[in-house]
């Protein structure tokens, strides 16, 4: 498949599919999802690591259960908005990924969403540092996904 742009990219999906919100870590992957209407983004789960074909078919039965249409995956973009070697491998996996499961991706800007969610775990919820590592790639999956989720156009 190929890379969209968000508003192609929602122009492809069924009326209520659901958009996939990923967060691709060098350990862990988090996992979230919108609810059928796209407004809004909820944490689903952390994900191990490892083989694509093996996240593909992970991803292939999420899609399958939960009505998933599309992925909207996290890139590391360098602070100065550059595109370097990380946002190229997040690039090529996204594709792949893409390739693997048959659904539509794009890619969004994930700058700095998992100091904002730690920020808040720590900040807010006073959540210890091996609490927040077994939430902090899920909420930062959440967070990338509403930032898409809000700059999408509303009929």
């Amino acid at each position: 498949m190929a890379l969209f742009n968000l508003t192609d990219l929602a122009a492809t999906l069924a009326r209520e599919a659901r958009l996939l919100g990923i967060d691709p870590g060098r350990k862990q992957v988090g996992l979230a999802m919108s609810d059928v209407s796209r407004m809004v983004a909820t944490p689903l789960e952390t994900v191990k690591r490892g083989k694509l074909g093996a996240m593909a078919e992970h991803i292939r039965a999420l899609a399958a259960k939960h009505g998933i249409g599309g992925m909207v995956v996290g890139i590391p973009l360098s602070l100065d908005g550059s595109f370097g070697p990380a946002a190229q491998a997040s690039k090529d996996w996204a594709t792949a990924l893409s390739d693997q499961t048959g659904l539509p991706v794009c890619l969004w800007d994930e700058r700095l969403s998992s100091s904002a969610v730690n920020r808040m775990l720590i900040q807010e919820a006073d959540l210890s540092r091996s609490k927040r590592n077994e939430v902090v790639d899920q909420l930062a999956a959440a967070y990338i996904l509403q930032a898409a989720l809000d700059c999408l156009p509303r009929t």
